[in-house]
């Protein structure tokens, strides 16, 4: 495999991997149709990231809250581009049966959220949080922004009961906004009786789970 090969083919080793990234793909896409997905390859190591919520306008409180999975590639690979999830979702579909060679998209896409790049380390942990409570949140943060947006509303009114329902702190869990619940429940990260791990890096949070992390920062909070 040549040195062009290892920087557009991601080898995800095994029909296990390939199945799970469609149903992490199809997920997201269930949040956001037209949204993009970051593929970050450093050796054999594949992160995804994909934008749960995130700031629209100067000023809003609408945390930026971010998705990541993490999967072992059976090659080495050397990618870092943002890419439309619907096209990495087309050549998941073009896979052969027994197919774990995934092309990378060759035209990437410019979002901001891309551009806020979440540390790798060091995290400290802060404790812990049981799903219980997150998909508590969630779920009563889907009904308020339900009932606080009519039937053909405008963005700013969208954005407005967005920040206002997905900024606030989750109850019990200290400074987690609960759009991070929102996003552990929508991407499927969260299993009942289980506990999340919380864990703080500069002005970021992140919420673990063997499934998956989200990751997030409340603008002009925690430095």
């Amino acid at each position: 495999m040549s040195a062009a090969d290892l920087q557009t083919v991601l080898d995800l080793g095994d029909r296990e991997a390939v199945a799970d990234l469609r149903t992490f793909l199809a997920r997201a896409r269930a949040i956001d149709p037209a949204g993009a997905i970051r593929l970050q390859a450093v050796g054999t190591v594949l992160a995804m990231y994909v934008c749960v919520l995130r700031p629209r306008m100067l000023g809003e409180r609408t945390p930026t809250v971010l998705g990541m999975r993490a999967m072992p590639l059976a090659r080495a690979a050397d990618v870092d581009t943002t890419v439309p999830m619907a096209s990495v979702a087309d050549r998941l579909a073009r896979l052969a049966d027994d197919g774990t060679l995934l092309d990378v998209p060759p035209s990437s896409v410019h979002v901001p959220w891309a551009a806020v790049t979440p540390p790798r380390g060091p995290w400290s942990p802060i404790g812990e949080v049981p799903a219980e409570v997150l998909a508590a949140a969630a779920a009563g943060g889907m009904a308020e922004v339900a009932a606080m947006v009519p039937e053909q509303p405008g963005a700013a009114m969208v954005d407005g009961a967005r920040a206002a329902v997905w900024g606030r702190e989750v109850d019990g869990a200290d400074g987690l906004p609960a759009g991070a619940a929102f996003a552990a429940e929508a991407l499927g990260f969260l299993r009942p009786t289980e506990s999340l791990g919380m864990f703080e890096s500069g002005p970021w949070l992140r919420i673990s789970s063997l499934r998956g992390h989200v990751l997030c920062r409340v603008p002009g909070s925690r430095g």
